[in-house]
Protein backbone atom coordinates (compact mmCIF):
# COMPACT_ATOMS: atom_id res chain seq x y z
CA UNK A 1 0.00 0.00 0.00
CA UNK A 2 1.37 3.47 -0.89
CA UNK A 3 2.35 6.05 1.83
CA UNK A 4 -0.51 8.37 0.72
CA UNK A 5 -3.35 5.25 0.62
CA UNK A 6 -2.01 4.38 4.53
CA UNK A 7 -2.29 8.18 5.44
CA UNK A 8 -6.15 7.99 3.44
CA UNK A 9 -6.75 5.02 5.40
CA UNK A 10 -5.92 6.26 8.60
CA UNK A 11 -8.07 9.44 8.10
CA UNK A 12 -10.68 7.11 7.27
CA UNK A 13 -10.90 8.43 3.91
CA UNK A 14 -12.13 6.16 0.80
CA UNK A 15 -11.92 7.65 -2.23
CA UNK A 16 -14.79 7.22 -4.67
CA UNK A 17 -13.85 6.45 -8.47
CA UNK A 18 -12.79 9.14 -10.20
CA UNK A 19 -15.83 11.10 -11.41
CA UNK A 20 -16.65 10.96 -15.26
CA UNK A 21 -17.14 14.54 -16.59
CA UNK A 22 -20.63 15.28 -18.20
CA UNK A 23 -19.61 17.98 -20.09
CA UNK A 24 -17.17 19.08 -22.52
CA UNK A 25 -14.11 19.31 -20.63
CA UNK A 26 -11.17 16.50 -18.82
CA UNK A 27 -11.14 16.31 -15.24
CA UNK A 28 -7.29 16.28 -15.40
CA UNK A 29 -4.53 18.00 -17.84
CA UNK A 30 -0.84 17.40 -17.63
CA UNK A 31 2.29 19.75 -18.86
CA UNK A 32 5.64 18.92 -18.16
CA UNK A 33 5.28 17.87 -14.26
CA UNK A 34 2.21 19.70 -13.50
CA UNK A 35 -1.22 18.36 -13.48
CA UNK A 36 -4.03 21.20 -13.51
CA UNK A 37 -7.49 19.43 -12.45
CA UNK A 38 -10.20 20.99 -13.38
CA UNK A 39 -12.97 22.63 -10.82
CA UNK A 40 -14.91 19.70 -8.45
CA UNK A 41 -17.55 19.82 -5.83
CA UNK A 42 -18.99 18.00 -2.85
CA UNK A 43 -20.70 15.07 -4.36
CA UNK A 44 -20.75 12.10 -2.50
CA UNK A 45 -22.24 9.13 -4.85
CA UNK A 46 -23.49 11.94 -7.33
CA UNK A 47 -25.27 14.11 -5.16
CA UNK A 48 -24.13 17.06 -3.37
CA UNK A 49 -23.96 17.39 0.24
CA UNK A 50 -24.99 20.50 0.42
CA UNK A 51 -26.80 23.40 -1.96
CA UNK A 52 -26.90 26.60 -1.73
CA UNK A 53 -24.87 30.06 -0.70
CA UNK A 54 -22.64 30.22 2.39
CA UNK A 55 -24.24 33.19 4.92
CA UNK A 56 -27.45 32.11 3.93
CA UNK A 57 -28.52 28.09 3.43
CA UNK A 58 -25.34 26.88 4.37
CA UNK A 59 -22.93 27.31 7.73
CA UNK A 60 -19.51 28.07 7.88
CA UNK A 61 -18.92 24.51 9.23
CA UNK A 62 -20.84 23.16 6.66
CA UNK A 63 -19.09 25.02 3.98
CA UNK A 64 -15.44 23.61 5.53
CA UNK A 65 -17.36 20.06 5.49
CA UNK A 66 -18.03 20.54 1.64
CA UNK A 67 -14.56 22.07 0.99
CA UNK A 68 -13.28 18.98 2.36
CA UNK A 69 -14.98 16.74 0.64
CA UNK A 70 -14.24 18.78 -2.63
CA UNK A 71 -10.64 17.63 -1.67
CA UNK A 72 -11.53 13.90 -1.52
CA UNK A 73 -13.23 14.10 -5.44
CA UNK A 74 -9.78 16.08 -6.38
CA UNK A 75 -8.08 13.26 -4.94
CA UNK A 76 -10.21 10.72 -6.47
CA UNK A 77 -9.35 12.41 -9.77
CA UNK A 78 -5.90 12.70 -9.13
CA UNK A 79 -5.79 9.04 -8.21
CA UNK A 80 -7.47 8.11 -11.56
CA UNK A 81 -5.16 9.84 -13.62
CA UNK A 82 -1.94 9.27 -11.48
CA UNK A 83 -2.51 5.65 -10.50
CA UNK A 84 -0.40 6.29 -7.11
CA UNK A 85 -0.75 9.28 -5.29
CA UNK A 86 2.59 8.88 -4.01
CA UNK A 87 3.58 10.40 -7.29
CA UNK A 88 2.33 13.65 -5.71
CA UNK A 89 5.68 15.91 -4.75
CA UNK A 90 4.03 18.80 -3.75
CA UNK A 91 0.15 21.21 -3.99
CA UNK A 92 1.28 23.96 -4.95
CA UNK A 93 -2.13 26.12 -5.97
CA UNK A 94 -5.67 26.11 -4.43
CA UNK A 95 -8.17 28.36 -6.28
CA UNK A 96 -11.01 28.01 -3.59
CA UNK A 97 -14.83 29.19 -5.44
CA UNK A 98 -17.19 29.81 -2.62
CA UNK A 99 -21.03 30.59 -3.44
CA UNK A 100 -21.62 33.72 -1.40
CA UNK A 101 -24.49 35.36 0.09
CA UNK A 102 -23.89 39.24 -0.63
CA UNK A 103 -21.71 40.62 2.25
CA UNK A 104 -20.40 37.52 3.57
CA UNK A 105 -16.93 37.62 3.97
CA UNK A 106 -15.51 34.58 5.35
CA UNK A 107 -14.35 32.71 2.26
CA UNK A 108 -11.33 31.83 3.69
CA UNK A 109 -12.31 30.17 6.72
CA UNK A 110 -14.86 27.98 4.58
CA UNK A 111 -11.67 26.91 2.07
CA UNK A 112 -9.62 26.12 5.42
CA UNK A 113 -11.69 22.83 5.44
CA UNK A 114 -10.22 21.72 2.04
CA UNK A 115 -6.34 23.34 2.91
CA UNK A 116 -6.21 21.70 6.18
CA UNK A 117 -7.04 18.13 4.22
CA UNK A 118 -4.60 18.63 2.24
CA UNK A 119 -1.69 19.13 5.28
CA UNK A 120 -2.93 16.06 7.37
CA UNK A 121 -2.28 14.07 3.89
CA UNK A 122 0.83 14.74 2.14
CA UNK A 123 2.15 16.85 5.31
CA UNK A 124 5.00 19.72 3.95
CA UNK A 125 4.15 19.13 0.82
CA UNK A 126 0.14 19.96 1.44
CA UNK A 127 1.01 23.27 2.01
CA UNK A 128 -0.01 25.57 -1.01
CA UNK A 129 -0.12 28.71 -2.60
CA UNK A 130 -4.65 29.56 -2.28
CA UNK A 131 -6.83 32.14 -3.07
CA UNK A 132 -10.33 31.99 -1.48
CA UNK A 133 -12.72 33.83 -3.97
CA UNK A 134 -16.56 34.73 -3.43
CA UNK A 135 -18.90 33.96 -6.12
CA UNK A 136 -22.52 35.13 -6.47
CA UNK A 137 -23.29 31.43 -7.51
CA UNK A 138 -21.46 28.33 -8.93
CA UNK A 139 -23.27 25.10 -11.08
CA UNK A 140 -26.01 23.50 -9.48
CA UNK A 141 -26.03 25.72 -6.89
CA UNK A 142 -23.25 23.77 -5.13
CA UNK A 143 -21.52 25.97 -2.43
CA UNK A 144 -17.71 25.39 -3.34
CA UNK A 145 -15.79 24.72 -5.92
CA UNK A 146 -12.28 23.61 -5.97
CA UNK A 147 -9.67 23.88 -9.06
CA UNK A 148 -5.78 22.12 -8.09
CA UNK A 149 -2.50 22.71 -9.59
CA UNK A 150 0.03 19.68 -8.35
CA UNK A 151 3.84 18.90 -8.81
CA UNK A 152 4.09 15.26 -9.80
CA UNK A 153 7.18 12.95 -10.57
CA UNK A 154 7.40 10.23 -13.37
Amino acid sequence: MSVIEQRLQELGITLPPSPEPRFTYIPCNQTGNLIYLSGQDCRINGELMYEGKLGREVTIEQGQAAARQTIINCLAVMKGYLGDLDRVVKIVKMLGFVNSESGFGDQPYVINGASNLLVEIFGENGKHARSAIGTSDLPFHTPVEIELIVEIRD
